[in-house]
């Protein structure tokens, strides 16, 4: 039987509480109050501007080849999906709407005017989120694509205040579209593609970014499911579809499996760059929604506020005030989680990589000639990383070898990913407390080299991250 809701996919509700992250990433950030300054400038992601707005303002098309800003008022995401044609493709649409709060004082006469503050009320811009969910079977879509209108009104609400004056939320009409269509491919896989568009035109060409953003799309991204069928990773497609997956064009957006490993019926394609299968960390209480989300020193900064500035954050957004009251109400036990963990980016099995078989597991003593666990103190005297060595693709890699750079698709910082096919020097052979090697390397065409070594700083690789470079093989 077809699931006619998105909400009934397995692994759906995990794949949303990684988005509503995106959604509200750098809604507000700490120390959560109006007046700091990086809270003045909000709403970096995701943002779909009106087109009329945005052309003016000289913003990017990329379908016209023309550079500049990653804002636009479209978005596009691309994947490969195998299913028969009786499967229904489930999209739900997801983003912020800007709703202006204003502080306003009562007049003698019985009427209002708009004031910055009164009594603890401050004027300050929230956001809404919105949901628009479609499904279409796959049949249907690739027999033509199908465009659905999103509409979203506008309107004023009110509400008194006990010390007297009112607070406005105001919010603007806001219009998009959202178009699906679907394709063969040449392998048994079909193209599934979801393009987002901001169609209003409320903006005028030459209005404020501010004024721009009250008909905007903010933190835009869709989720996907296809229960019933699945996707194929864009980051690591199987072998027979790296063309395919090679040839999804994704703009302002990109498309990562979620839910748990084994699940890949749910895509989250999201204007944050992010692996596949994604998952809020469990140790997490809840969003603090600033950049990284490093709960435990954020937590302990807010505790840090003084009353003042805690009233003027409860005052600037109600998600400030629900931040405020996790933090004080944390039990110790819950504060003492969030200090860190440990999480292998691969399987533990294979994060330990076969060593020089001359060397013993354990480390001889150098003072009373026993053998003592490699992670024990005495045997610090026996760790030596300028001559350890250990086995990659068959040859002994140590300190003077030479390698080329693969970082791993997963697991690996995504800066790593600019070095891939660079050549390195191995400068140490490295081992940690959890038994695994690391390679500290330095770039063969790095003008710097000599200075990193003076200094003793590395790049650090694992060791099924690079391959021997045999001397005499270019760079």
């Amino acid at each position: 039987m077809a699931v006619e809701r998105i909400d009934a996919v397995p692994g759906f509700q995990g794949a949303q509480a990684v988005a509503d992250a995106i959604l509200y990433e750098g809604y507000l950030l700490y120390p959560y109050r109006r007046s700091s300054v990086k809270n003045r400038v909000r709403w970096q992601f995701g943002v779909l501007l009106p087109e009329p707005w945005a052309k003016a303002n000289g913003l990017a098309d990329v379908r016209a080849g023309v550079a500049g800003s990653a804002e636009s008022w479209w978005q596009q995401t691309e994947c490969l999906v195998r299913a028969s044609k009786d499967v229904l493709v489930h999209c739900r649409l997801r983003f912020l709407q800007l709703r202006h709060r204003s502080v306003e004082e009562s007049l003698p006469d019985g009427t209002y005017r708009a004031v910055d503050q009164a009594g603890s009320a401050l004027s300050f811009d929230e956001a809404v989120a919105r949901e628009f969910d479609v499904h279409v079977p796959v049949g249907e879509l690739l027999a033509g694509e199908k465009r659905f209108e999103v509409r979203m009104p506008g309107g004023v609400d009110v509400e008194r205040l006990a010390e007297g004056g009112r607070l406005r939320w105001e919010v603007w009409p806001l219009r998009a579209s959202l178009t699906l269509s679907m394709v063969a491919c040449d392998t048994p896989l079909f193209r599934l593609r979801a393009h987002v568009e901001n169609t209003g035109q409320a903006s005028a060409p030459d209005a404020s970014r501010d004024e721009a953003l009250r008909a905007s799309l903010i933190a835009s991204h869709v989720l996907l499911a296809v229960p019933g069928g699945c996707f194929v990773s864009l980051l690591e497609p199987p072998e027979g579809a790296e063309a395919a997956a090679s040839a999804c064009a994704n703009v302002r957006t990109f498309p990562v499996l979620v839910g748990a490993e084994k699940d890949s019926e749910v895509v989250l394609s999201s204007p944050i760059l992010l692996y596949d299968h994604p998952r809020i960390a469990p140790e997490s209480p809840g969003d603090l929604h600033d950049s990284a989300e490093i709960d435990e020193i954020l937590s302990l900064r807010t505790l840090t506020l003084t009353e003042a500035e805690k009233r003027e954050a409860r005052a600037t957004d109600p998600r400030a005030a629900a931040i405020l009251d996790r933090v004080e109400a944390m039990p110790p036990d819950v504060l003492a989680r969030l200090h860190g963990t440990t999480r292998l980016p691969v399987p533990a099995s294979s994060a330990r990589q076969a060593v020089d078989p001359a060397r013993e597991p354990a480390a001889a003593d150098p003072v009373r000639g026993a053998q003592v666990s490699w992670w024990s103190p005495e045997a610090d005297a026996a760790v030596a990383p300028e001559i350890n060595s250990v086995m990659v693709g068959g040859t002994l890699v140590r300190r003077g070898s030479r390698v080329r750079l693969r970082p791993r698709l997963r697991g690996s910082d995504p800066q790593d990913m600019f070095l891939d096919g660079r050549a390195a020097r191995v400068e140490a052979v490295l081992l940690d407390v959890d038994g695994a090697h690391h390679l500290a390397v330095t770039l063969e065409d790095d003008p710097g080299a000599d200075l990193h070594q003076w200094y003793g700083r590395f790049r650090y690789f694992a060791p099924d991250e690079a391959e021997p470079l045999p001397d005499g093989e270019p760079a």
